[in-house]
C-alpha cells in the first residue's frame, strides 16, 4: 500500500499531524487524531478492489465511523476546528455514497476529492493543535 512516493508523503505528513496532536493537543486533539491513527491503520490492512469505480465497502465503513467520531467532538467541544474536520469527513463519505449508489461520478473526481479533503482534515486537526498549544501558553499554563 505504501509503495509509491505519494503514499508515503501522505503517511508522513499524517504520522507528524497525528504526533503534533498527541503531544502539544488537548483532549480533543488527542480523541481526534487517536481515532484517525486507527482509521488509518485498519484502512492500511483492507484489501479491497483497486478500482475506483466500484464501492469500497471496508472503506466506506471505516470512514463513517470517523465521521460519527467527529460529529460527536464537535457536539461536545467548542473547537472551531473539529467542523472543518467533520466537514471534510463528510466529504469523504459523501464520495463512497457516491459510487455505493452507482451515480457513476468519474473516478478521478471522486479519488482528487477524497484525497483533498484528506488533506483538509490533517490540515484543520494541525491547526486546531497550534490554537489549542498557543491558548494553553498565552494562559501559562504550559
Amino acid at each position: 500500500m505504501f509503495e509509491t512516493i505519494y503514499s508515503q508523503l501522505v503517511l508522513a505528513a499524517a504520522v507528524l499531524v497525528v504526533t503534533f496532536a498527541f503531544v502539544k493537543g488537548d483532549e480533543p486533539e488527542r480523541i481526534g487524531a487517536a481515532a484517525y491513527a486507527l482509521i488509518f491503520v485498519a484502512g492500511s490492512m483492507i484489501r479491497d478492489g483497486t478500482s475506483l469505480s466500484v464501492p469500497r465497502w471496508g472503506f466506506m465503513g471505516l470512514e463513517t465511523v470517523l465521521l460519527v467520531v467527529f460529529v460527536g467532538l464537535a457536539l461536545h467541544s467548542r473547537r472551531t476546528w473539529l467542523v472543518w474536520a467533520t466537514s471534510f469527513e463528510a466529504l469523504i463519505v459523501t464520495g463512497h455514497i457516491l459510487v455505493a449508489a452507482d451515480l457513476r461520478p468519474p473516478p478521478n473526481a471522486v479519488a482528487a476529492v477524497i484525497n483533498m479533503s484528506n488533506y483538509g482534515l490533517l490540515v484543520s486537526m494541525a491547526v486546531g493543535t497550534f490554537w489549542a498549544w498557543q491558548e494553553r501558553r498565552a494562559a501559562g499554563v504550559e
